[in-house]
């Protein structure tokens, strides 16, 4: 039981040594990388804008010429929108 005490002790202390370099290190990230996901999620943002109205902009042309409303071709088709999920673009 001494030797379990003993090793779980020296166990607690590394994972304390650890905690603690954890902790004082304030910037894991360097200033390069997050400028790089920074840029990456503005494209991404962009590019899901740009998708989205041509995929309107699309869908209102079928609409045009289309009896039902929107809501009802949504359902038939079997189109799920952003809105339906809660989904909102992220701000830039």
């Amino acid at each position: 039981i001494a030797s379990e005490i003993e090793a779980l002790t020296k166990d607690c202390a590394s994972y304390t040594e650890k905690l603690e370099r954890i902790k004082s290190a304030t910037n894991h990230v360097t200033p390069e990388e997050k400028e790089k996901v920074c840029r990456e999620q503005q494209l991404y943002s962009r590019e899901w804008r740009r998708r989205k109205r041509m995929a309107s902009d699309l869908l209102d042309a079928i609409l045009e010429g289309y009896p039902k409303s929107k809501k009802e071709f949504f359902e038939e088709v079997g189109i799920e929108t952003d809105e339906d999920h809660g989904v909102v673009l992220p701000a830039t």
